[in-house]
């Protein structure tokens, strides 16, 4: 049963929301959206969109400052590992998030709310929701506060062709060879951003964006990799 106690929600998160809705938002899957087609503001994705960029921009300051002499691309590596879907379903399990998402009667059958994809998901929505609700300032102390230990204990690796790192365990755990796909091309000419997904054994493992399509590639690549060692299996096929 889904719990609708979101002042207990609210304590979790130390933050009172001025606009409850904001939360409630967060908390729509899309599974349960559908079901419910004539709620206003629809699903979390939207939000859930927004609170990934806002995550990458805590997260990457809070790293900068605990590693000044590092390089972009060891950065960007060691952002990845913080935020990766594994990552945030972990602190959103041990937050108990999951108690809280609005799901569809399939997807609550299905056992949704103990879903990486669907528990990683909603933390970014969750963030999100404090970002617009009480602006940067109470997303940074959300951020600090529950992926603190993340950001102290992360240790950057030393292997950075994650391409060739991603293929051999591939090959040694699925028997398969990953692929690449350019999904969009972004800004103009003169500053071009590619966004590219690894693509294993016909579902798509991870997308990134970066300034060519090698570093796109590289940081998919990273991305993918840190979900294969954790024994997360991807959830979107490949043509998504």
């Amino acid at each position: 049963m889904v719990r609708t106690d979101y002042e207990a929600l609210e304590t979790v998160l130390g933050y009172p929301f001025r606009d409850r809705l904001t939360l409630v938002l967060a908390l729509r899957h899309t599974s349960w959206a559908n079901e419910h087609p004539k709620e206003p503001g629809g699903d979390n994705e939207r939000l859930e969109y927004l609170g990934d960029a806002v995550l990458d921009l805590i997260v990457g300051h809070r790293l900068m400052e605990r590693f000044p002499e590092m390089r972009e691309g060891q950065l960007s590596v060691t952002r990845a590992q913080v935020v990766s879907e594994a990552g945030l379903a972990e602190v959103a399990s041990v937050m108990g998030l999951g108690a809280w998402v609005l799901l569809g009667k399939g997807e609550e059958k299905s056992g949704g709310r103990d879903k990486p994809s669907i528990l990683a998901d909603v933390f970014e929505a969750v963030v999100a929701a404090v970002y617009i609700d009480g602006g940067f300032d109470a997303a940074w102390a959300l951020v600090g506060r529950v992926l603190a230990r993340r950001i102290e204990t992360v240790e950057p690796t030393g292997f950075y062709d994650f391409k060739t790192r991603f293929q051999e365990m591939a090959l040694a755990r699925l028997k398969e060879q990953p692929t690449y796909r350019v999904i969009a091309e972004l800004g103009p000419a003169h500053n071009r951003r590619f966004v590219v997904a690894a693509v294993l054994a016909g579902e798509e493992w991870a997308r990134a964006e970066g300034r060519s399509k090698k570093e796109a590639e590289q940081q998919a690549a990273a991305a993918a990799t840190f979900r294969l060692e954790s024994g997360t299996r991807p959830e979107r096929p490949s043509g998504g």
